[in-house]
């Protein structure tokens, strides 16, 4: 749902955690406060969320009024994962899911999708379009409640620019220091840069 060094590993919203078994699915209410917590807040309140229902199927649970969706904690995971992303690439982001329903995910997952893109049959944005991640341990999230402990959390973002290189940006392909921009997949049609903020020291207890 993309931790220095192993950023290229971390679930992302076209790379969820794998299948897990799912005992029991969090109330509409619950997922909603989750999910939003990947969004900046000022775009939370109108971000539209889809959700999981009891048998395990991800659905709409919250119409927006602005340009975000976010994504509801896959249940049953080892880990808690959110995402939000512009609904620009919401037709990426959905043949995605379509193809891991059908068993293709992972690398394969995203060939089938970047060859679908080459030959004009899956848009993708025309200008640059965000995705705001948000993850870690699952005890930093409370399904009875929805609430988040963030700080505990990992936060990443990546801005999507189809077929972007080194040259066309000026990054390099890897992270030139914490909390620096790089470009990941270049030139490839989910080309994107990647900004992953330091995490804070924890403070010793006196």
């Amino acid at each position: 749902a993309l931790l220095l060094p192993s950023c290229q590993r971390s679930p992302t919203p076209e790379e969820p955690p794998p299948p897990a078994q799912i005992e029991r699915i969090a109330d509409a209410a619950q997922q909603i406060r989750a999910a939003v917590r990947a969004a900046p807040p000022e775009l939370r309140e109108g971000a539209a969320v889809m959700g999981y229902t009891q048998e395990g199927e991800i659905v709409p649970i919250r119409r927006g009024a602005n340009r975000l969706t976010c994504l509801a904690d896959r249940p049953g995971d080892e880990r808690f994962q959110v995402a939000c992303y512009h609904d620009s690439l919401e037709a990426y982001m959905a043949r995605g899911r379509a193809l891991r329903i059908e068993g293709i995910s992972g690398p394969d997952n995203l060939q089938v999708r970047h060859q679908e893109i080459d030959m004009g049959q899956l848009p993708m944005p025309l200008v640059p379009a965000t995705v705001y991640t948000l993850g870690g341990p699952a005890d930093i999230h409370d399904p009875t409640t929805g609430e988040v402990d963030a700080d505990r959390g990992s936060r990443v973002y990546a801005i999507y620019i189809p077929y972007a290189t080194e040259d066309s940006t000026g990054l390099s392909t890897t992270p030139p220091s914490p909390g620096a921009p790089w470009i990941m997949r270049p030139g490839t049609p989910s080309a994107h840069i990647m900004v992953v903020p330091p995490r804070p020291i924890p403070q010793e207890t006196p």
